[in-house]
């Protein structure tokens, strides 16, 4: 049996995260739980303290397919590549890469190179943090 996981991204913005994530990926900002209008609310009928904005955010599928992603803010910033990137797959032809890559430079994506190889080509992205990523 496979395990539930989530994929958490540290940041430094976890609200522009969430944003351009959810753009990238089709997902939605997670709502709050049920009987609740936000999380502040969720949060201080718990007795939990209210983070600083854009200390925390998480993306979930709206089909309830992938796995929820969640960022966090770290103090450090990025220094080196990636050990990890995803994928967005855009789809089979030539004009949905190209579309996927126009969309997500409009919400704040850098183009970083083009790969061809084997007969086929993907585009190495960063999000607005400079995380690496793939549109295939």
């Amino acid at each position: 049996m496979a395990s539930a996981f989530q994929i958490t991204i540290d940041c430094d913005d976890a609200q522009r995260m969430c944003v351009f994530w959810s753009v990238a990926l089709g997902y939605v900002e997670e709502p709050p739980p049920a009987g609740y209008l936000s999380w502040q609310d969720f949060l201080r009928a718990n007795d939990i303290a209210i983070p600083p904005p854009g200390s925390i955010g998480a993306i979930v599928d709206p089909d309830n397919v992938g796995p929820r992603i969640l960022f966090l803010r770290v103090p450090e910033q990025k220094v080196v590549k990636n050990r990890v990137h995803l994928d967005i797959r855009a789809g089979g032809t030539d004009a949905d890469k190209r579309a996927k890559v126009a969309e997500l430079l409009a919400v704040g994506a850098i183009e970083i190179r083009r790969i061809d190889e084997h007969g086929d080509w993907w585009i190495v992205m960063a999000d607005p943090e400079g995380n690496e990523f793939c549109v295939t």
